[in-house]
């Protein structure tokens, strides 16, 4: 089921009714229930694969609970992790290093023959199985106690609003929500539905439509060139931004009405100053999970220089792995890795150069640089990730800036006439183009007041007479500028 459906808008206030009316002892049951066919929705079987993580994570947590023998302790977080990451390589890895090995064989002519595992990838595996290895990890070290309480632990797990996408939430946070009662509070609710249109309006009225430029120029690349590739690019590194993010926003403002607080999972990135900044402020809660569960537990910052550089490349090519399982993520993964490094390398170097050249008495002019630039790496990096192949990322890099310099001078001599225009369009009309360009102006001119004051909270404060007028011109916007015709689906569901 996706959010972005009719099919969940009538889906989510029957199940938000039935919630509230039910007492708070019995509402873990409609929500689990509720998620369960959320998730069945796209594949009956698999409910069998959460199923069977749950309880492999569940009965190892409470045995773990059981001992006070770290060796023992060991070997049930072991046989857990083993379980869990075994599944996810299994239905998401197998083929990909299989593929690989075969092609490295070939090389050397020695025969591999090993049978494709041929299933369908299922959805958000790769949230709920990071979700439960941070509960088997955090039982181990004593900062969670084993939840007795199974139906409980299968909510956790399976919790619908943020099942498929995340955020990736940690036990310690939101187990003891479900225990909390959770009267109906109107303010609360209004707010959490004001935040998952906001993400309505990201999805359907901005991803969507960028997706049909984006799509056009990356599904066939041979036939554009240029400009075309830059728009594409850009249009790109605001598509998965809105598609995401707006995937988030629903995700935590439905929670939000059932009383349940989820973890920002965004925070204006594409301000950030530099690339760790963008990692501190994207995707937050996997970027704090490599953090807290793979960067820490290998030494972090805390090691020879040498030891650092390589734990930086370890996370980032673990992080591009946990994408997908395609080389076009591994190399946009081991890239921000390498914009870290440079970006520590470079450290002394460039904050003499600010000296230098007076940048370090105009510091709003720095800060926009450095924004500027960032967007930028970042942008160029999306190129592997939205490619469907590395020849195709090579080759869109090669041709990204082809005939630029003979579309500039014709857009001087010509103006903006329908031929200069052309390249611009990627096949849609001129109405999608402004479309689309007015609505991340309208999304960044929100970001920005947003750094001062919160929208939501400011809007509740208004007289009702306003609010209601900025509620309805919002949600014609929704009506009348969402991208129907070629509704996709959320991009990080292939993870």
């Amino acid at each position: 089921m996706q959010f972005n459906s009719l099919q969940f808008l009538i889906f989510f206030p029957l199940i938000a009714a039935g919630y509230f009316l039910l007492s708070y002892r019995y509402r873990w049951i409609i929500l689990l229930a509720a998620s369960y066919y959320f998730y069945m929705c796209w594949n009956v079987e698999y409910i069998l694969l959460i199923l069977v993580s749950t309880l492999i994570a569940y009965d190892t947590g409470l045995r773990m609970g059981r001992t006070s023998q770290k060796k023992k302790r060991k070997k049930y977080l072991i046989a857990s992790l083993l379980a869990n990451l075994g599944i996810l390589f299994c239905f998401k890895y197998f083929n990909f290093f299989s593929e690989s090995f075969k092609t490295l064989f070939d090389h050397f002519n020695i025969f591999y023959d090993v049978p494709a595992f041929r299933v369908l990838l299922p959805v958000g595996i790769s949230f709920y199985t990071f979700q439960l290895l941070s509960y088997s990890i955090d039982v181990y070290r004593g900062k969670q106690k084993p939840e007795k309480h199974l139906g409980i632990f299968a909510l956790y797990v399976a919790f619908f609003p943020q099942l498929v996408a995340g955020p990736i939430e940690r036990s310690t946070r939101l187990l003891p929500q479900f225990y909390k009662k959770n009267d109906f509070d109107y303010d609360r609710i209004v707010a959490g539905l004001k935040l998952m249109a906001w993400g309505f309006f990201k999805k359907i009225v901005i991803a969507d439509r960028l997706a049909l430029f984006v799509n056009e120029a990356y599904n066939n690349p041979t036939e554009y060139q240029g400009i075309s590739f830059i728009i594409a690019t850009l249009f790109f590194t605001f598509q998965i931004y809105c598609d995401f993010s707006g995937y988030s926003d629903i995700a935590i403002g439905g929670a939000q009405v059932f009383g349940i607080r989820l973890m920002t999972n965004f925070e204006r990135p594409y301000f950030s100053k530099s690339v760790a900044e963008f990692w501190r402020r994207w995707h937050i809660s996997l970027s704090t999970w490599f953090r807290d569960y793979l960067y820490i537990p290998i030494g972090g910052n805390r090691v020879s220089r040498w030891r650092w550089y390589c734990n930086i490349i370890i996370v980032f090519l673990i992080c591009g792995m946990w994408h997908g399982a395609n080389w076009t993520f591994i190399v946009w993964g081991i890239l921000h890795g390498i914009y870290i490094l440079i970006g520590s390398l470079t450290q002394t170097l460039r904050g003499k150069g600010t000296n230098l050249v007076g940048l370090d008495k105009r510091p709003s002019l720095l800060k926009m640089i450095n924004i500027v630039f960032t967007f930028t790496l970042i942008s160029f990096a999306w190129i592997f990730f939205r490619a469907n192949s590395l020849s195709d990322a090579f080759y869109i890099i090669r041709n990204m800036f082809t005939g630029v310099d003979s579309w500039l001078l014709e857009a001087i001599r010509n103006g903006f006439s329908p031929e200069v225009l052309s390249p611009l369009l990627l096949g849609q009309n001129i109405a999608e183009f402004c479309t689309a360009v007015c609505a991340i102006i309208f999304m960044e001119i929100v970001h920005l007041t947003q750094r001062h004051r919160n929208w939501i909270p400011y809007l509740c404060e208004k007289p009702i007479l306003y609010r209601w007028a900025v509620y309805y011109i919002f949600a014609l916007a929704i009506f009348f500028f969402g991208q129907y015709t070629t509704s996709t689906e959320f991009i990080y569901f292939q993870f």
